[in-house]
């Protein structure tokens, strides 16, 4: 006598949601704009931390030199030289640890997230872009503000390894640290201009 099993059922393997993450993302970056003053807050302290350890400590280390950091339109081979020359190896090795490895390691994030969080809030404020998808909007705040963000932290490894390894400091590595200075400050440019045009432009609809 042969007993008959119910067929066992046909299991279909669950379909991975491709665009969970990239949802989920978008979801976030976009709320990034209700947090805006609470990211100005806390860039506007870290920012004040760095200018009070340039101008009241690292400044003394190096004889009154400013730092590669704060040469808005870049150094000769020349000026690195003796800027590193005046701290020499234990003048660099403070500000490698109280810059480079803590305030410097997190304010390009910071501040990049302050920059996304400015400009959804001031570009919601435009019907023009504010009928953008969500996507849409997250990818152009991302575009406007990833570029200045690799730079910095590029100049920040740049600067860092002259700092911990003197005798890497030659003509060529210092002007390619000079160039990724400038460049960062260029393309900080960009999201503060974005900011301001959505800022402006909102105001004049008010008006």
């Amino acid at each position: 006598m042969t007993s008959r099993l119910p067929a066992k059922a046909r299991t279909i393997p669950a379909e991975p949601d491709r665009y969970g993450l990239a949802r989920s993302l978008t979801e976030t970056i976009l709320r990034l704009s209700r947090h805006a003053a609470a990211l100005c807050f806390l860039s506007a302290a870290v920012f004040i931390a760095m200018t009070a350890l340039e101008f009241f400590y690292f400044r003394e280390l190096s004889g009154g030199l400013p730092t590669l950091d704060m040469r808005v339109s870049g150094f000769t081979p020349d000026e690195g030289m003796a800027w590193l020359t005046a701290l020499g190896r234990r003048g660099g090795e403070i500000i490698l640890v109280w810059h480079y490895l803590t305030f410097d390691l997190v304010f390009p994030a910071l501040l990049s997230l302050t920059l996304v969080s400015l400009i959804l809030a001031t570009g919601r404020r435009l019907k023009s872009f504010r009928v953008l998808p969500g996507h849409v909007q997250s990818i152009l705040a991302l575009m406007l503000v990833l570029p200045y963000t690799f730079a910095d932290y590029a100049q920040n490894i740049a600067v860092a390894r002259l700092l911990s390894d003197f005798l890497s400091a030659n003509a060529d590595s210092l002007s390619f640290a000079s160039a990724l200075i400038v460049a960062k400050f260029t393309l900080l440019a960009i999201p503060v201009i974005a900011i301001a045009v959505f800022t402006l432009a909102s105001q004049k609809r008010a008006s």
